[in-house]
C-alpha cells in the first residue's frame, strides 16, 4: 500500500473485491459517504461530483459560488440532504485537488460506463453551470468542459451545443 492510499484511507482490503470493476480510489472515497444509498447511486454521485469539481478547478481555484453550485447539484441529483451534499462536495474537490491529472480522465471514464445518456448529459450541462458560476467562463474551464464531454461520449458539437448555452458567460468572447 503506497503512502497515499494510507493517508486516504484506501488500498489494502478496501481495495479488494468489494471494488466495483473499473472504479477508482476517488469515486470509492466519495461514495462511502454516502453509505446510506444503495451502491451504484452512491458510486454515481461520488463521480458526479468528482468529474464537478475537476472543472471547478480547472482555472487552479475554487471559488465560493461554484463550490456551492456543486453542492446543490449533488443535492438535487442525489435526493442527498445539505450535510450530505456538502461533505460529498468538499470529498470531491480535496480528491481533484490531491490527485487530478490521470484520475480525471478515469473517474469521467467510469461515469461513462455507469450513467445513462441523460445522465452525463445533466453532467456536462452541470459542468458548464459551474464553470460559469462565478460569472465567467475562463478558458481553461471551457476547455474543460469541453474535454468532459468528449470523454463523456459526445461528440465536440455536442458539448459545444452545450456550452453555446453560455456563451455570454465566456471570457474569451467577453474580450472581443
Amino acid at each position: 500500500m503506497s503512502l497515499l492510499e494510507s493517508l486516504l484511507g484506501i488500498g489494502g482490503a478496501a481495495r479488494g473485491a468489494a471494488a466495483a470493476v473499473g472504479e477508482t480510489a476517488s469515486v470509492r472515497r466519495i461514495a462511502a459517504a454516502l453509505a446510506r444509498l444503495p451502491a451504484e447511486r452512491a458510486r454515481y454521485l461520488a463521480a458526479f461530483a468528482y468529474v464537478l469539481a475537476r472543472v471547478a478547478h480547472a482555472d487552479l481555484r475554487v471559488v465560493e459560488e461554484e463550490s456551492r453550485l456543486m453542492q446543490e447539484a449533488v443535492r438535487e441529483h442525489g435526493g442527498l440532504d445539505e450535510s450530505e451534499a456538502a461533505l460529498v462536495t468538499e470529498l470531491a474537490i480535496d480528491q481533484g485537488h490531491l490527485l487530478g491529472g490521470t484520475e480525471n480522465y478515469l473517474v469521467t471514464r467510469e461515469l461513462r460506463g455507469i450513467a445513462t445518456r441523460a445522465e452525463r448529459l445533466a453532467v456536462l450541462e452541470a459542468a458548464f453551470a459551474i464553470a460559469a458560476a462565478d460569472g465567467s467562463i475562463a478558458e481553461s474551464e471551457s476547455q474543460e468542459a469541453l474535454a468532459i464531454g468528449e470523454e463523456l461520449g459526445f461528440a465536440r458539437e455536442e458539448a459545444l451545443a452545450v456550452r453555446s448555452r453560455f456563451r455570454d458567460r465566456l471570457a474569451s468572447l467577453a474580450r472581443r
